[in-house]
């Protein structure tokens, strides 16, 4: 008779050797309705656009921070050992989702331009504006003129504001100090903001956001501002690693073609990702340049032809929308979302948080506006605002999606269907937003 072997299949050793381990945990969620889960691979387009993948009373467990276990609630104590004295959130019959992520915010500015608003709503055009002192580059006065600790102090509140509207992921972009200095302390402003907060931010470096005043009067002068940009501004952004993407508005009252492309290749050959201000007012052929560069997105596309949309979706590059902006500006015009969809380009939301042309800090809303608006049904809006748009932002790999290994992001809604989440007109229907494991005071 054969002596058995040490370890056989019949060893109660063998077994435990070889069963997986099983997660622990300090944060569990139980009580969820739907746990909205948004796993899958990323970004979602097409028919995937709507796969929100919900568990049925689903529960997640967390520990550090990070998800170790996503399933349904019955299966949670026989798959994860619960520490003692871990953090347990009874959401009680409501949904639970991914954090929203804002994959487009001009987060960090000084001033105000209510009175503009006004002016606005009661005729003036943005030409009298802008001889006023007003328009973009009233911002841009207003924001050199402000201290670091200042712009810093800023940042943070609307942060703060962002995440009682349920966004826990921001990207963050420069462009209202078009100077070297005022540029690099709008981006340093934006991470020290974010320190020692649970958010997730990344930066993009938009010192083509439009020329600065000093660089209207000629040609040559516009030529030095590029100099300044490509030669000095971004190598030293690169270098410092200040920022992740870099991005440029292109609009005949910014930046051409032939300029934005200049600005794009020379970002990409430092190392930095690429984004595009894209065809927003006017179809520029950004879309198209866009796909042909790579880009990781490209944002606003409301007048976007259709070639430049396949070229999108030939490049997987995304396309961030921001119906916030065609609502706030009086536009006849939103984005083709349902088109996007239909020619598999992927689409993300994003709010446009800024003081001239969006000052929105609710992704709610802006999810309502993309489903009443630019044609998405509601499961394809949730998408569009957290798997897509992590990946727009370069963040998919740790946020936009309740799978393990991910940042534990989440949103509480006051609701038991998900549905509640674009129905609710002018409401943001949050019950508890939590930032890796850390339920938020909002």
């Amino acid at each position: 008779m054969d002596k058995p072997s040490e370890a056989s299949d019949h060893d109660p050793r063998a077994n435990a050797r070889d069963a997986p381990s099983r997660p622990i945990a300090d944060f569990v969620l139980v009580g969820a309705s739907e746990l909205v889960t948004c796993r899958g691979s990323f970004p979602a387009s097409g028919a995937d656009q709507k796969r929100v993948a919900v568990i049925e009373e689903g529960a997640l467990a967390a520990r550090d921070g990070e998800i170790v276990w996503v399933g349904p609630e019955h299966r949670l104590r026989l798959e994860v050992d619960v520490m003692a004295g871990a953090a347990e959130i009874d959401v009680q019959g409501r949904v639970a989702m991914p954090g929203f992520v804002d994959a487009h915010t001009h987060l960090v500015w000084a001033g105000d331009r209510a009175d503009e608003f006004a002016r606005r709503l009661a005729g003036a055009t943005y030409q009298e504006i802008a001889a006023a002192g007003g328009g973009i580059l009233g911002t841009v006065d207003a924001t050199r003129r402000a201290s670091l600790e200042e712009l810093t102090h800023l940042a943070g509140r609307r942060m703060a504001r962002l995440c009682r509207n349920g966004t826990t992921a921001i990207e963050v972009k420069s462009g209202y100090g078009l100077s070297a200095d005022s540029e690099i302390k709008i981006l340093e402003a934006a991470r020290l903001a974010a320190r020692n907060q649970p958010f997730e931010v990344v930066t993009t470096f938009l010192g083509a956001h439009t020329f600065p005043r000093e660089a209207r009067a000629s040609a040559s002068e516009r030529e030095r501002y590029l100099d300044l940009l490509c030669e000095e501004l971004m190598p030293r952004i690169a270098e410092a690693k200040l920022a992740r993407f870099a991005d440029v508005f292109i609009d005949e009252h910014a930046f051409s073609i032939d300029e934005g492309t200049r600005v794009l290749v020379t970002a990409r050959d430092l190392g930095l990702a690429v984004k595009i201000h894209a065809d927003q007012i006017s179809d520029d052929g950004a879309a198209m340049l866009a796909a042909q560069i790579g880009a990781t997105s490209a944002d606003h596309l409301e007048h976007a032809n259709e070639r430049g949309l396949e070229a999108l979706a030939r490049a997987g590059t995304v396309a961030v929308l921001i119906p916030g902006a065609s609502l706030f500006l009086q536009m006849d015009t939103y984005a083709p979302a349902r088109k996007m969809i239909d020619l598999n380009v992927p689409v993300a939301l994003a709010t446009d948080l800024n003081p001239g042309t969006c000052p929105c800090e609710s992704m709610p809303l802006i999810i309502q506006l993309a489903c009443l608006q630019c044609g998405l049904s509601i499961d394809e809006a949730i998408v569009a605002a957290t798997l897509n748009a992590a990946a727009a932002s370069g963040l998919a790999d740790r946020c936009g999606s309740l799978e393990v290994g991910k940042r534990c992001d989440l949103v509480v809604l006051d609701a038991e269907d998900r549905r509640q989440l674009a129905y609710r007109l002018g409401a943001a229907p949050i019950h508890m937003v939590i930032a890796q494991a850390r339920v938020m005071n909002t």
